[in-house]
């Protein structure tokens, strides 16, 4: 499966970007989607992941009440809503596939990568 993740660019502190994350190839609703990101000179770190039909939804201490994810199996997306956007925001946002029906905060747990897309957040 291949992953597309679109939608970062600039924004101003405190303003809003929805990134999505398409998938071609084959279907993943059946599987968790995670959403990443990974700012210059630091790791990957985990934002947030839905399961298979958006019944459960895990997010980072960091972005919590700021970020939603959301999925539409139907379009084979994922989005995620990033509101109250930070300085600290500022990274590579990059969507990966589970490798179960539900997402974690593990990085080797999914299987699937997309290419990324770039977030920067100017104060």
């Amino acid at each position: 499966v291949q992953l597309q993740a679109s939608g970062g660019g600039l924004v101003q502190a405190g303003g809003s970007l929805r990134l999505s994350c398409a998938a071609s190839g084959r279907t993943f609703s059946n599987n968790g989607v995670g959403w990443f990101r990974q700012a210059p000179g630091k790791e990957r770190e985990f934002v947030g992941g839905i399961n298979w039909n958006g019944g459960s939804i895990l997010y980072a201490d960091s972005v919590k009440g700021r970020f939603t994810i959301s999925r539409d199996n139907a379009k084979n997306t994922v989005y995620l809503q990033m509101n109250g956007l930070k300085p600290e925001d500022t990274a590579v946002y990059y969507c990966a596939v589970h490798l179960t029906a539900y997402a974690s905060r593990q990085k080797d747990r999914y299987r699937y990568w997309g290419q990324g897309t770039l977030v920067t957040v100017s104060s």
